[in-house]
């Protein structure tokens, strides 16, 4: 079997098993295509079944001369996966990835920023555009309901549940759920909807897009990461800002406010309550009140 052979094989096993989104396939993707080049580079004639461990093991040591902790972890985990895929489908008896250690992380807690500095956001928005109000409502759902910025991008008219107080959201691999939205958020929702997309000429295949651009068709992701960085400069916040930004610190204010650490689950769409369970480390001191008010012995 040749390497892009295998290599095809395992995209279309992520895809179709694993049910991964696109930019995750290619994640994937990336770290065996690294071990082809240096395979190549070094023109090192081995197939995916035939390398051994000792292979996998020097060309994660060069890799890792230019690359940090977290970056040879997930190299690792990239090729473990690889790996592990070829044995599931009886390519190869072994996985060379099982002996090697990935390098000690610790676990990186999420950029959040204050409610205040939200509302600065906010008030940079210049309203006397017709992107404003659209700029607005996408700000406010990234906040008010912790969408992913590829969940926002496919957010549609019909998934729009305002009198039963929800949105239905398309998650990673396709997954729905349905996220409780405010009425505060529904109506800067409505405001864009009504007032400035419904004056919009809309592209055949956007006609049930929420967010649109000015050319009336669906937004892309890197527009998404531009308007958040201007209105973060325009507020004049100096730390690192991005759409992701405002998932995280919709889940840290719900648990500063008592919210159940299972139901910010469901709204987020974490598959597992471990990933989760990363906010309880971003404020400490939800857990002491939790003690004084809990436990029987305060």
């Amino acid at each position: 079997m040749k390497w892009q052979h295998a290599l095809q094989d395992y995209r279309h096993y992520l895809r179709l098993e694993r049910g991964l989104s696109v930019n995750s396939i290619e994640n994937y993707s990336m770290d065996v295509i690294k071990l082809i080049n240096y395979l190549d580079v070094n023109e090192i004639e081995v197939s995916p079944l035939k390398i051994s461990n000792k292979s996998i093991q020097e060309f994660v040591y060069n890799a890792s001369k230019s690359l940090n902790a977290r970056s040879q972890s997930r190299l690792i985990s990239g090729l473990r996966s690889f790996f592990g895929f070829l044995v599931f489908e009886d390519y190869r008896k072994d996985n060379p990835l099982d002996l090697l250690e990935s390098p000690k992380i610790g676990r990186k807690l999420p950029d959040t920023i204050s409610i205040g500095e939200v509302d600065k956001i906010i008030a940079a928005i210049d309203l006397s555009k017709n992107e404003g109000e659209r700029n607005r409502a996408i700000i406010e759902t990234l906040y008010g309901c912790g969408l992913r910025v590829s969940e926002l991008l496919d957010l549609k008219i019909s998934d729009l549940f305002f009198n039963e107080g929800f949105i239905k959201v398309t998650g990673k691999g396709d997954k729905q759920r349905f996220v409780p939205i405010s009425e505060y958020t529904v109506k800067f929702i409505s405001i864009y909807k009504d007032q400035v997309r419904s004056q919009q000429d809309i592209k055949p295949e956007a006609t049930d897009t929420l967010f649109l651009n000015r050319r009336g068709n669906r937004l892309t992701r890197a527009m998404i990461f531009t308007i958040v960085r201007n209105l973060t400069e325009a507020a004049g916040i100096k730390k690192k800002v991005s759409p992701h930004t405002f998932r995280h610190s919709f889940a840290t204010h719900l648990l500063e406010n008592g919210a159940d650490l299972r139901a910010i689950q469901q709204m987020l769409g974490h598959e597992s309550i471990t990933t989760t369970e990363v906010y309880v480390h971003v404020d400490r001191s939800h857990l002491r009140q939790v003690m004084d008010e809990f436990h029987p012995r305060k």
